[in-house]
């Protein structure tokens, strides 16, 4: 599957849902886990502003890679994004999008007082 890197060094990222676990099929309530290692996956809802206009997005990630208090409007820093395009049929409609998937969220609140604090 095609993999896009998103560079965020520009953009201002913050919190916009904390963490859910995210849900790979609704009717039977199954939690998603990462194909390779089985990692459990979140779902955070962020929203990426840069150039003037902001964006809200989900961004999957493990649930080792979730670092600090995530409450809404945390800044936050987004290691390894990355964007996937998807398609899929469904009852006969086709359905199309981009997945945003990430290493890790850190809260850049945490890591601001920890280097005031050296």
């Amino acid at each position: 599957m095609r993999q896009i890197p998103v560079d965020t060094t520009s953009a201002a990222v913050m919190v916009a849902q904390p963490p859910q676990k995210k849900i790979a099929n609704r009717q039977t309530g199954e939690v998603a886990t990462d194909r390779e290692t089985g990692a459990t996956l979140w779902t955070v809802d962020v929203m990426f502003v840069m150039d003037g206009n902001a964006e809200i997005m989900s961004v999957a990630v493990p649930e080792s890679g979730i670092s600090g208090e995530l409450v809404m409007g945390t800044p936050v820093a987004l290691t390894g994004l990355i964007a996937r395009p998807w398609e899929n049929e469904f009852n006969g409609q086709k359905r199309h999008g981009i997945s945003f998937r990430a290493v890790a969220v850190t809260s850049l609140v945490e890591t601001a007082s920890k280097s005031r604090a050296a």
